[in-house]
């Protein structure tokens, strides 16, 4: 029995080493196109619903969180079912390590939002460029095993953060400080899918 088990996890072992080594291709780009879309579209909702700058903190968490989540559903959703078929036997692993590299980075974003909200709100209006850091270091720290073109998302979403900080004051809560940057950011981390889909194709 002991042998069985020996067996058993080094098969596991072999498995999560040819896991880590593996591109992972959970990520559909035509979903992840789309959660860019539904940051133009909350900004739309924004602009009609709430157009004067941070006039609504309350109301303006609840209609950009309530986007985050439905877009990490949405992916998260095709990323089970895309995994299994892409990677068959190591989607377990794959998935593991998916919401491993990308899990501080969500913890961290929910805290801070938490505290800036709760305990400075004088300084809420730097909440949309944190968010946009934070989405970039979590890439930054998912790039090990997605195509090599992510980094440019990562670059993208580590970018417009900063320029946004530079706004400073109410300004970086207009309707498009998150819509343009998240719209614009989930299109070109499609494509670098896309592109790396294709090399893969044209090495085999």
């Amino acid at each position: 029995m002991s042998e069985l088990s020996r067996a058993l996890g080094d098969i596991e072992r072999i498995r999560q080493q040819v896991a880590e080594s593996a591109v992972f291709r959970g990520y559909g780009p035509a979903t992840v196109a789309g959660t860019g879309l539904l940051a133009v579209l909350a900004s739309l909702v924004q602009s009609a619903w709430l157009p004067e700058p941070g006039a609504r903190h309350a109301a303006y968490l609840l209609l950009w969180i309530g986007t985050a989540v439905a877009s990490i559903l949405l992916i998260a959703f095709e990323m089970f079912a895309r995994t299994r078929r892409m990677h068959t036997c190591m989607a377990s692993a794959m998935v593991r390590m998916a919401v491993e590299q990308l899990l501080p980075a969500v913890a961290v974003g929910v805290l801070l939002t938490v505290a800036v909200a709760r305990y400075v709100a004088a300084d809420f209006w730097m909440l949309p460029a944190l968010w946009q850091v934070i989405f970039s270091l979590g890439i930054f720290a998912s790039c090990r095993f997605l195509p090599r073109y992510a980094v440019l998302a990562g670059g993208w979403y580590l970018v417009s953060g900063l320029v946004l900080i530079s706004f400073a004051g109410a300004r970086a809560l207009s309707p498009w400080a998150m819509g343009l940057p998240f719209g614009a950011g989930q299109i070109l981390a499609a494509m670098a899918l896309l592109w790396g889909a294709k090399e893969e194709e044209d090495a085999e």
